[in-house]
């Protein structure tokens, strides 16, 4: 009996996992790729009062609505080096992120990186003199 429920709970998530939208699965792609640094992005944050840009970001850039008053923003601006920016918004002030180069993705399979630096801490051992 419990292979029979197994089997079926099985097959359901299978189901469930199989009903995404074309549309669905190519936009979590592309914002896989942004936060993986692989699409220029533009990041715009302007005053919604006088229609004024306040501020500008371009490039490889990964953003993240911290809370509803804060976003940070980081940009890759060599192999090894980023800048990570913080912005507070305000009542009158919002942005929006713009994709500037299209990024052929696929809508039937999903891409996982696997980073061993990531998992692997980097230590620094001090050893007393």
């Amino acid at each position: 009996m419990k292979m029979k429920l197994l089997a079926v709970g099985l097959m359901c998530a299978t189901a469930l996992v199989g009903c995404s939208r074309d549309a669905q699965v190519a936009s979590r792609n592309l914002s896989h790729a942004a936060d993986n640094f692989q699409l220029d992005r533009r990041i715009v944050f302007y005053n919604g009062v006088t229609g004024d840009y306040v501020l500008t970001i371009e490039g490889k850039c990964a953003f993240e609505a911290v809370s509803e008053r804060k976003v940070d923003v980081t940009c890759k601006t060599s192999d090894t080096e980023f800048k990570k920016h913080s912005l507070g918004i305000s009542d009158n002030v919002t942005y929006f992120s713009e994709q500037l180069n299209s990024k052929g993705v696929s809508t039937y399979q999903y891409k996982v990186d696997f980073r061993p630096s990531v998992i692997i801490p980097d230590v620094d051992l001090k050893l007393p003199k």
